[in-house]
């Protein structure tokens, strides 16, 4: 067993491609065929791309040309946009007594809203106590008083059931909200969006400078080879 080794996820790129011959694959993924490496890394260096393995345990091994710096920078936003997208619902508990008075269930019931508006489940408990425990009937009426209060954030996913001294159920986001952000998250999601579409679009008007002054130089080198060419008079 070999230690300290550490195992890159990340492919290999340009002058770490130390095989002979890979399949290349075009920038606009068209297929070029199998040719020398050192030949794709001169197509890459021209067009002012990176060379990357994307199937190394292909044979011969297959890469693309494309600009890597921006594959990574795109990749990225890709991930970070995925994670905030997942839901994010979290299971929130709120206990009532049997015996509540009217001003505190008004104060829970808003607490079961907020949870519910957040996009957050939420676990209702009713604690019985002494005698209390020979009539759970009561437990239930609550919780289902309570139900039909908040119906217009939330739905009963779970009935009310007892579960030894408590008599609990679970109420769940009503349609999409289990989903949606609040306006604030909203908000901050649009700005990070305009911020990130502005990154790109300046990295984008970076790389089409850089590939325009090549392309001059290269236009250059080969006007002065002509020039070369000519006999003399």
């Amino acid at each position: 067993m070999r230690i300290g080794v550490i195992i890159s996820d990340e492919p290999r790129i340009n002058d770490e491609i130390r095989v002979s011959q890979v399949r290349l694959i075009g920038p606009n993924g068209e297929q070029v065929g199998v040719i020398a490496t050192t030949v794709a890394l001169n197509l890459a260096k021209e067009a002012n791309l990176d060379l990357v393995e994307v199937a190394p345990n292909a044979k011969p091994p297959v890469a693309k040309l494309i600009d890597y710096g921006k594959y990574k920078y795109n990749e990225k936003i890709k991930a970070r946009e995925a994670r905030r997208n997942q839901s994010t619902a979290e299971i929130k508990e709120i206990r009532f007594r049997l015996k509540i008075d009217a001003h505190d269930f008004e104060v829970k019931k808003g607490h079961v809203i907020r949870f519910l508006e957040g996009g957050d489940k939420v676990k209702v408990t009713i604690m019985l106590r002494g005698r209390e425990q020979s009539r759970p009937i009561g437990g239930v009426e609550l919780l289902e008083k309570l139900a039909d209060e908040v119906q217009d954030y939330g739905t009963v996913e779970s009935a009310p059931k007892q579960e030894g001294r408590n008599i609990i159920m679970t109420l769940a986001p009503k349609g999409k909200k289990v989903h949606t952000q609040s306006e604030q998250r909203r908000r901050g999601a649009e700005s990070r969006a305009e911020r990130q579409a502005r990154q790109a679009a300046r990295l984008a008007a970076k790389q089409e400078s850089k590939a325009k002054a090549a392309q001059a130089a290269k236009e250059a080198v080969a006007s002065g080879g002509q020039k070369e060419d000519k006999p003399s008079k």
